[in-house]
């Protein structure tokens, strides 16, 4: 990584600045605009403590630097923070709390309580950091540490920095894939879940505040074909297409999706386990189980699952499986014939076996119902 090939200096406090502009501050939290004072109070949220906590014990070691940039902000040339934000905010946490700025409660009472004379503001006067000449020189480092490496973004923050590397640098699939170590498809896939979270804040009805948050459920739901064909989405088009991946004429199908999956303000989602979004793709392929959800002001899961056929493979499933237990039990069982518990055990499954019965009468050739 370049970052790794550069010289490592020490700055104090004073001289850095936290990131107006970092993808988790949330695209309506972030820009040039936005105060310090803004930008601190919203990473304060990020559990700075156990930060704290390890450079009190430990310090600030330089294989940690934060990662900086020279930028315009407020009026004048800033070291800008661009990768350790939570880093620094730990320790102007501790600077406001140690200088009598901030008083010190709870959690917060206890580590100050642990550090010694002078600690805190050593650790204020020797931050160590490297600079890059651009954010561009960084955002391969920044791909790799939150979009695939250990330090990963949340799906939405992912999204966005994937956006910005394809609009604002005209890269493809492709590019981005080696630059952040990703795969193509899911690249392909942030991109045209984000291009549709933009497109959902141009329309009203739409509880935007929750997709936000469950941005990875609707990403999830983009890899099945219901929710493609349902939107009419070409999941491979390329990044110009991409852009805008609903057509206008399928806007209020977007908001029915929306409110299937995210609800609104006065009905709660189709469902809330994100396990189940394969099982509604299986519904938005059945024209029967479009139209119950479409038609009906508050429709039930299961409801549309089972109109949508969903239910068959299931039972299917289950009936396959119970007959080759049976058949593997049947090569053994002449030898329990005297066992208590394998006896209770085949009297169950004759009770079933007749029960199912009744429902194929002829052996399974013509099931009921059927003529």
């Amino acid at each position: 990584m370049a970052a790794k090939k550069k010289e490592i200096k020490f700055a104090t406090i004073e001289e850095l600045l936290l990131d107006p502009l970092n993808p988790r501050l949330g695209r309506h939290n972030r820009g040039d605009e936005v105060a310090q004072e803004r930008v601190r109070e919203l990473v304060d949220k990020w559990s700075l403590e156990e930060l704290a906590v390890s450079f009190l014990e430990s310090g600030f070691w330089p294989q940690e630097a934060v990662v900086v940039v020279l930028e315009t902000h407020y009026g004048a040339q800033r070291k800008i923070v661009v990768e350790g934000n939570r880093r620094i905010a730990a320790i102007m946490k501790l600077r406001d709390l140690a200088d009598g700025t901030l008083r010190p409660s709870g959690e917060w009472a206890k580590i100050l309580a642990s550090a010694e004379p002078g600690q805190v503001d050593a650790l204020c006067k020797d931050i160590p950091y490297i600079e890059l000449a651009s954010r561009k020189d960084v955002q391969a480092y920044l791909g790799f540490r939150h979009v695939s490496g250990i330090k990963e973004w949340r799906p939405a923050e992912k999204a966005e920095f994937i956006a910005a590397l394809i609009e604002g640098e005209g890269l493809g699939y492709e590019t981005v894939r080696r630059r952040i170590g990703s795969k193509a498809d899911a690249v392909r896939r942030h991109y045209i879940t984000f291009s549709m979270l933009r497109q959902m804040e141009q329309l009203e009805d739409i509880y935007l505040e929750k997709v936000e948050e469950k941005f990875s459920v609707l990403y999830l739901s983009l890899r099945t074909k219901g929710s493609q064909r349902y939107l009419a989405i070409d999941i491979h088009a390329d990044p110009a297409k991409a852009r805008e991946p609903v057509l206008s004429e399928n806007f209020q199908k977007l908001v029915n999706y929306a409110k299937w999956l995210f609800g609104d303000r006065s009905s709660e989602p189709l469902f809330t386990d994100s396990r189940m979004v394969d099982r509604f793709g299986k519904i938005l392929e059945s024209p029967k189980g479009i139209e119950y959800l479409e038609r009906t002001k508050r429709p039930v899961f299961e409801v549309a699952y089972r109109k949508a056929g969903g239910d068959e493979t299931e039972v299917a499933e289950h009936l396959e499986t119970a007959a080759d237990e049976l058949e593997l039990a049947l090569s053994t069982v002449h030898h329990h014939t005297a066992s208590k518990r394998v006896a209770e055990a085949a009297q169950r499954l004759l009770t079933d076996v007749e029960a199912l019965r009744k429902h194929f009468p002829t052996g399974g050739g013509t099931p009921r119902g059927s003529r």
